[in-house]
């Protein structure tokens, strides 16, 4: 790879290293996810006081999203004082507002759109861009019912009971230069990822391991969290923990 491009895909590390640091030590994460497709901004102060308080990130993406709802949801949420991380379904939800991006991937699916495709769209705006690039691979995974991602990408997941396959695909993305590996079960999943997908996922790789969709309680925090995640991704189910 060429120096200069290495150099501008670690422009600032101060957010993927604390992630790599929480790992080492064993600190475990928690992010909201925020879909601006689904918020309104004038709503984000109120909202904020009801997120858990161990909440350490906020990420702000969605599969479908009009143009600019991204940029006026990371604005209003910038109050809450919490790194905002950009988890974007395609090119056109990017925004300087923000402080760091989750370069997706779609390693699970053969749809090369978004393996690459978007990935290269986005790239002119990136190579001047401030926003602090962390490469991530994201493994769409079974989650009981038809996610938007496998709608939208035209993909289709990888089967819960298929754990040697997810960690081959887990390993070559790894191998391929990911920085960190997200598993993802798919907003409103019916079943998040297993505890056996995350442990063996955790075991086979050195990457800071980022799980979502599905987890809905505390009780299924810490099954995940003991298993081997790194970092919890919530959406609207936090304000139903139990």
């Amino acid at each position: 790879m060429d120096l200069v491009v290495l150099m501008d895909t670690q422009k600032s590390s101060s957010i993927y290293s604390s992630l790599v640091q929480s790992k080492a030590v064993g600190s475990k994460l928690l992010a909201i996810l925020v879909d601006p497709d689904k918020f309104q901004p004038d709503y984000a102060r109120a909202f904020l006081k009801t997120i858990p308080a161990q909440t350490t990130h906020i990420f702000v993406g969605g599969s479908e999203v009009p143009q600019g709802a991204t940029e006026a949801t990371v604005k209003s949420l910038k109050p809450s004082g919490l790194p905002i991380v950009l988890f974007p379904g395609n090119h056109n939800q990017l925004t300087e507002a923000a402080d760091a991006l989750l370069f997706l991937s779609l390693y699970s699916g053969d749809n090369p759109e978004f393996l690459i495709g978007q990935q290269r769209k986005a790239a002119r705006y990136l190579k001047h861009s401030s926003l602090e690039v962390i490469p991530t691979a994201y493994l769409l995974i079974d989650g009981g019912n038809q996610s938007a991602v496998a709608r939208v990408t035209q993909t289709q997941p990888l089967p819960q009971d298929d754990v040697d396959v997810i960690v081959e695909v887990a390993l070559a993305a790894q191998y391929c230069g990911a920085r960190c590996l997200y598993l993802e079960a798919g907003s409103g999943a019916l079943v998040p990822v297993s505890a056996a997908i995350i442990q063996a996922v955790r075991k086979a790789i050195n990457l800071p391991l980022i799980v979502g969709g599905g987890i809905g309680s505390s009780a299924q925090m810490q099954v995940a969290y003991a298993a081997g995640a790194d970092m919890l991704v919530m959406g609207t189910a936090f304000e139903n923990q139990n």
